[in-house]
C-alpha cells in the first residue's frame, strides 16, 4: 500500500491504488476518491463475519475500493488525531482496540476477540480487533500516537482508554490502578492493563471514554418533573 499520511491534530491519509489494486476501509471513513475507483459494499465474510466485527466495535459493514486503471481513497477517523501506518508480514498478528481499525489490504484479515470478562470491567470496554495476514493497515487513534518495544519480561502500565495497539507476542491483563479499590475509585484513574514484552504496544495521548465523561458532565439535564 502507497500511502501519504498528513500528520498533525486532524490527520488524513491518501492511499495510492495501482492498476488492479484495491483498499478496504472501514465504513464511512472514505473521504475522497480519485481516478477510476469503484466501490463495492460487503460485510466481508459473511453475515456472522459482520456480525462478529460490529461487536468489536466497528462497523457491520466494509467497503472495498478498487482501480483497473489506478486511483486514490483519501480516508479520514470521525475524531481528531493521529493515522499510523503498520504492515503485518505474515505470520504476525495486531490486537486493535474498538474503533482503532482504519483501513488495510484486502489480505489482512480483521476479525474480533473479546477481551474476556477482563474487558467488561475495564471502564473502556477492552474489545479488540485480530488482525492477521500480510500487507499493510491503518490505524486511528484519539490524539497522538505513540508507539513502544517491550523488551522479554518488561513491563508497562497504560490506561485502558489509551490502548490503540499491541502484537499478540504482548501478554496483558486487566488490575486495579493502585493498591486497594479506594485509591481505584477515588483516584480517578479506574483500571488499566499491564502489558509484559516482547513485542510492541501503541497507545493514544487522549481517551475517547473521558472526553465522553467530560462532555456528559456539562450537557443539560432535562428535567422531566417540569413537564
Amino acid at each position: 500500500m502507497q500511502v501519504h499520511i498528513e500528520e498533525g491534530a486532524f490527520a488524513f491519509a491518501e492511499a495510492t491504488l495501482p492498476p488492479g489494486g484495491a483498499l478496504r476501509v472501514e465504513s464511512g471513513a472514505m473521504a475522497t476518491q480519485r481516478g477510476d475507483v469503484t466501490v463495492a459494499t460487503s460485510t466481508r465474510g459473511g453475515f456472522m463475519s459482520g456480525l462478529k466485527r460490529a461487536f468489536g466495535g466497528e462497523s457491520f459493514f466494509v467497503n472495498d475500493f478498487t482501480s483497473q486503471l489506478g486511483g486514490s481513497v483519501g480516508v479520514a477517523p470521525p475524531y481528531p488525531g493521529d493515522i499510523a501506518l503498520v504492515n503485518l508480514s505474515g505470520g504476525d498478528e495486531l490486537l486493535v482496540q474498538s474503533g482503532g481499525w482504519l483501513a488495510s489490504d484486502p489480505t489482512v484479515q480483521v476479525d474480533s476477540q473479546w477481551g474476556g470478562a477482563r474487558g467488561f470491567f475495564s471502564g473502556a470496554g477492552l474489545i479488540l480487533l485480530r488482525c492477521s495476514g500480510q500487507g499493510d493497515m491503518l490505524i486511528a487513534t484519539y490524539g497522538a500516537i505513540r508507539g513502544t518495544t517491550l523488551a522479554p519480561g518488561e513491563r508497562m502500565v497504560i490506561d485502558t482508554g489509551h490502548i490503540v495497539a499491541f502484537e499478540s507476542t504482548v501478554q496483558y491483563a486487566i488490575r486495579k490502578a493502585g493498591n486497594s479499590w479506594k485509591t481505584t475509585l477515588l483516584g480517578g484513574e479506574g483500571l488499566v492493563a499491564e502489558f509484559v514484552g516482547p513485542g510492541q504496544v501503541w497507545m493514544q495521548t487522549r481517551s475517547t471514554s473521558d472526553l465522553i465523561s467530560w462532555l456528559d458532565a456539562r450537557l443539560p439535564r432535562h428535567d422531566s418533573s417540569n413537564n
